[in-house]
């Protein structure tokens, strides 16, 4: 079914082709020697739909944002979600701006990225333990083990960003907390925490990059397990996506993190 105004683009075209005059033709219908034109110009015997309206979105669309910075938004977001960190906008786009990632989008960007996928969604509850044993260092001492592990990022009023490195002692329950603005330096951190620990039988890490060495070689050593080389420390990397074999000290970064802990009152989840 044809609408009024398709209706008068096939009849003004019908009127032009059986002989009659373009004046003639848009002054009786009310329109103007532009709309004759276009729809002229518009004419194809060989399409029947040659009098619909064309959609007018563009043909390019120079500021949307690209797929693959699109899924990086997304990957990004659930990789923080399932570490139990600050997963928000501010937190994805500085850990792209860290990734060098281009283009770089905005904030608002982000969030609306966000709503369209459906990653909004506010984590709910608390880890149920199983009650299942596992392997565990013999820790039967002070300075036995000590597990490590990164929280972060975390920022403060006025969107200033940093990371946290936590440790504890498995035997005496002696922590320490070593913050830094970058990830870079970590071994710096760790023989800071040794200095006020002591420096332990077993290290204990989870399977950051920044614990283990660099993605570019994932064979060489890095800067820690070197340090643990030099002072005779055994570093011990729990197994892949099994935060729960590292329990003591994920347990204490929650301890620490919670908003009611006095620990960390200016903390400004995001």
């Amino acid at each position: 079914m044809c609408t009024q105004d398709e209706q008068e683009r096939i009849l003004a075209l019908d009127r032009y082709h059986g002989g009659e005059k373009p004046k003639t033709i848009y002054t009786t219908l009310g329109h103007s020697r532009y709309w004759f034109n276009k729809w002229l110009k518009r004419y194809d015997s060989d399409d029947p739909k040659w009098f619909a309206d064309k959609s007018k979105r563009p043909l390019t669309s120079p500021y949307r944002t690209p797929k693959e910075v699109e899924r990086i938004v997304c990957l990004t977001r659930q990789h923080f979600y399932n570490r139990a960190t600050f997963c928000g906008a501010q937190a994805i786009l500085w850990q792209m701006e860290e990734d060098g990632i281009l283009p770089l989008p905005s904030e608002s960007t982000i969030k609306r990225l966000l709503r369209k996928h459906d990653l909004t969604n506010k984590r709910t509850g608390r880890y149920e333990p199983k009650g299942k044993k596992y392997p565990q260092l013999p820790d039967k001492k002070p300075n036995d083990v000590q597990p490590f592990d990164f929280v972060g990022p975390c920022y403060l009023e006025g969107a200033f960003r940093f990371y946290s490195l936590n440790a504890i002692d498995t035997i005496s329950r002696r922590c320490a907390v070593e913050a830094m603005t970058s990830k870079t330096d970590v071994y710096q951190s760790v023989w800071k925490v040794w200095k006020r620990l002591g420096i332990p039988r077993f290290a204990q890490f989870d399977n950051a990059m920044e614990f283990y060495g660099s993605p570019q070689y994932p064979r060489g050593m890095g800067q820690v397990i070197r340090l643990c080389l030099a002072h005779n420390v055994q570093a011990v990397f729990i197994p892949v996506r099994k935060p729960w074999r590292n329990g003591k000290v994920e347990k204490f970064n929650d301890r620490r993190n919670s908003v009611n802990s006095p620990l960390c009152p200016t903390l400004n989840r995001r």
